[in-house]
């Protein structure tokens, strides 16, 4: 997950025109599911980049005793933890124009998926 573009979202809730975000789909509705299927996307995304970060952190013993704070842990977890909602994101990419949907009836198979 590219941190850098996650900079551009809004990391509170922002009050959206709905007719500036159906724009290029033309449906609300299909906006609104196209969306959800990017922020799934995002927030997979996300979950898997922090678990493999996580996992240095791992402790290899079941003794509690041996389990400390870390430091870096703290501020790893609290940049994730300050970082835009996958929905914010994926508004954020519809906006922009980073967000390519292929629909079933033109080539079988409903996708939605960033453009680079």
């Amino acid at each position: 997950m590219n941190t850098q573009r996650s900079m551009n979202a809004a990391k509170t809730t922002v009050t959206r025109d709905v007719n500036d975000l159906d724009k290029e789909l033309g449906n609300v509705y299909e906006t609104v599911s196209v969306l959800g299927k990017r922020a799934n996307q995002i927030a997979t995304e996300i979950k898997t980049e922090l678990s493999a970060k996580l996992e240095e952190f791992a402790v290899t013993g079941e003794n509690l005793e041996e389990v400390y704070e870390n430091r870096e842990q703290i501020e790893l977890s609290k940049h994730y933890e300050k970082m835009p909602k996958p929905s914010a994101l994926a508004i954020q990419e519809l906006i922009e124009g980073k967000i390519v949907v292929r629909r079933p009836e033109e080539d079988g198979n409903a996708a939605v998926s960033e453009q680079k």
